[in-house]
């Protein structure tokens, strides 16, 4: 075979290729999507994923399954997704934890998310809101570190999954303050919530979108709340760097897919979940709750994703801590 002939096959193959990922594209979606959410029901990304879920099928003609596979601080559900087919019909709904945190706190993590993920689009953002259960008696950042000091051993530190946001949001407010809290592990910022409620244990950070219902009904006392600045939703809530300058933290949210998801499928996905997003009602929604609404490109959300793993490694790092 000549060499022209050799390169007018490969053209045409490229070409059939190109064409037929374009026509899979029009096509998409054919059948149900799930929207896999790695940990337990009632947390940030799950109530994310049930306030677009319904938009995506009203838009798509598709039932959207939204499926919570909870375990490991969210890598079970990401290990899962990771591996599944690159059609767009099984995504993960998943957020600081598995993609940027957990590559610095467990070793043998099953998956790499800078290889092993396609990113489709970055949701939201919330920052961390640290509350008490009504019982404690204090009403401020100043005040909480006094009575945590006096009750060593006693005081419990709810967290959603080890390793996770709000566990280095309290390890870095414990190093900062001095305090010596008991940390008690969770599967999921749900879990971690209701147990505060009930008494169970005493203090959390943890996601404003997950957490801020069960200020406004009284449940749960609210402190502070981790933003660099005051959120609308809240205007009389100080943020906790009015007590320790500089101290921000937070989660965010975003869509992945498994490697290889043709990028015309990413594409579209892209634009869709974009459009939910910037409907006047999902941003009213959430920014009653203190959420910022991202639609990033997928390209600046894998830049995202990339850096925020160099901050989420240095600060373990510099921490000290140790992860089971």
């Amino acid at each position: 075979m000549s060499q022209l002939s050799h390169f007018a096959r490969t053209a045409f193959t490229l070409a059939a290729f190109v064409l037929a990922g374009a026509a899979t594209a029009q096509t998409y979606p054919t059948k149900p999507i799930r929207i896999i959410v790695p940990y337990t029901a009632g947390g940030t990304s799950d109530i994310l994923a049930r306030f677009i879920g319904p938009k995506l099928t009203e838009a798509w003609g598709q039932p959207v399954v939204v499926e919570t596979k909870p375990g490991a601080n969210g890598n079970l559900g990401a290990e899962y997704v990771s591996k599944s087919a690159p059609d767009g019909y099984t995504v993960l709904l998943g957020d600081i934890g598995a993609l940027a945190i957990s590559p610095s706190v467990y070793p043998n993590l099953p998956f790499d998310p800078a290889k092993d993920f396609t990113p489709v689009i970055m949701v939201s953002y919330s920052p961390h809101i640290l509350a008490v259960h009504p019982s404690i008696p204090v009403s401020g950042v100043k005040e909480l570190i006094d009575y945590a000091k006096a009750h060593v051993g006693l005081f419990n530190f709810a967290l959603a999954g080890t390793g996770s946001a709000p566990h280095l949001a309290g390890i870095e407010f414990a190093q900062r303050t001095g305090v010596n809290w008991t940390y008690i592990p969770y599967k999921g910022g749900s879990q971690a919530v209701l147990d505060v409620v009930a008494g169970q244990s005493n203090v959390l950070f943890n996601g404003m979108l997950a957490t801020y219902p069960q200020v406004k009904n009284g449940k749960l006392k609210a402190l502070a709340v981790s933003s660099a600045k005051r959120v609308a939703a809240a205007p009389d809530l100080p943020t906790v760097a009015e007590s320790l300058p500089g101290f921000v933290t937070g989660s965010w949210q975003g869509v992945v897919a498994p490697p290889g998801l043709p990028r015309e499928i990413m594409l579209k996905m892209n634009a869709e979940f974009a459009r939910i997003l910037s409907t006047q009602d999902m941003k009213e929604k959430l920014a009653a709750q203190g959420t910022e609404v991202r639609a990033d490109t997928p390209d600046e959300f894998t830049a995202f994703i990339r850096d925020e793993k160099v901050r989420w490694a240095k600060v373990v790092r510099e921490s000290g801590a140790k992860f089971d």
